[in-house]
């Protein structure tokens, strides 16, 4: 049997996208959990540019970066398909994940590190971010069609991530059913899938894990 190994954190959504992909192939895998505070000397020589989890080890071979090691993982291992093998399909699958990865993360990120008028600004961005994803799932289940998909796990922090930083910040983004109605109804059909409630963390528990983090910031920036 292939060796597999996923270096990451329990509270990382791009270890969690690896995870999911593994689990939707049958995959056996080990978890190697990182101390992000801490980075192991493991992390720092598999993976030397960026230095972040995950990192995917496949039989002896590293490979960092979410999204390259889960079309590695849908091109390497049998069982169901992440990619649609329609070309033009495969091509929209991609296109929303980079969506997800060059758009929404910097958004949300910005929304976390400022302040006053200029976190203002940056919620609105991720509102209308917001808008576009529930627009594209007016007529689907999930952003990969009937099944989940490469974009459903490149989005997977949506899900759950953005309400829990939210809810630690104290910042209002608005996502209710009225809202964003598909955006909340395809939050619920995803978090209801077994595989996703098998790999997610509890919402307590992650939401408990940012707010001791955001605290040892706060108190480290005013010393």
């Amino acid at each position: 049997m292939a060796e597999v190994k996923v270096l990451g954190s329990w509270a990382s959504p791009y270890s969690a996208s690896v995870e999911i992909a593994l689990k939707l192939k049958g995959v056996e895998y080990e978890f190697i959990q990182e101390d992000l505070s801490n980075k192991s000397p493991l992390l720092l020589k598999y993976n030397p540019v960026h230095k972040k989890v995950p990192v995917l080890l496949h039989n002896g071979n590293l490979l960092p970066e979410s999204l390259v090691i889960l079309e590695y993982i849908d091109e390497v291992f049998p069982g169901t398909p992440i990619l649609p093998k329609d070309p033009y399909q495969r091509a929209l699958a991609r296109f929303w994940a980079k969506f997800f990865d060059d758009k929404f993360s910097p958004a949300a990120r910005k929304v976390r590190y400022t302040k006053g008028e200029e976190q203002e600004k940056a919620k609105e961005e991720v509102r209308e971010l917001l808008k576009v994803v529930d627009n594209e799932l007016k007529k689907k289940k999930f952003l990969g069609g009937e099944t989940i998909g490469l974009a459903d796990i490149a989005g997977n922090f949506v899900a759950l991530w953005v309400g829990v930083l939210a809810e630690v910040l104290g910042v209002e983004l608005g996502m209710t059913e009225q809202k964003f109605p598909n955006l909340c109804r395809w939050m619920e059909d995803f978090l209801n899938c077994n595989v996703i409630k098998e790999t997610f963390p509890p919402r307590d528990k992650l939401v408990a894990h940012y707010n001791k983090r955001f605290k040892s910031a706060a108190a480290s920036a005013s010393e």
